[in-house]
């Protein structure tokens, strides 16, 4: 387990958010996924050197306050500004009533894109 994030006097795990942003995330219209969820990529990055993919959603304190970045794979046909939009509504609400902190800032990452199939 990674290191514990400490805000407003208690530790909280960096998987707990990850994973309390993300269900907040994955109900935005127009997000396919958080975080880039190909197989073939995962299988690449374990039986080789390859990195693996860059954690969904990273937390980090300022302050008294939480920075999150979230990356995302997103539908065809949606407005980027409008869904990046969306998901820091969406993660700074669930943050609030989850956790009872503030967000300063949500940066959002379009890692992916899915078109319809034809």
């Amino acid at each position: 387990m990674s290191e514990e994030i400490c805000i407003a006097g208690i530790g909280i795990a960096p998987e707990v958010l990850e994973t309390i942003v993300t269900r907040a995330v994955e109900e935005v219209e127009g997000v396919a996924s958080v975080g880039v969820r190909d197989l073939a990529t995962n299988l690449v990055s374990m039986f080789t050197k390859a990195p693996a993919s860059m954690p969904p959603v990273e937390a980090v304190v300022e302050g008294e306050r939480l920075v999150l970045i979230v990356r995302i794979v997103v539908f065809f046909g949606y407005p980027f500004m409008d869904l990046a939009a969306a998901v820091r509504e969406a993660a700074v609400r669930v943050i609030d009533a989850q956790v009872g902190v503030e967000v300063s800032r949500v940066d959002v990452f379009i890692d992916g894109l899915v078109f319809p199939k034809e």
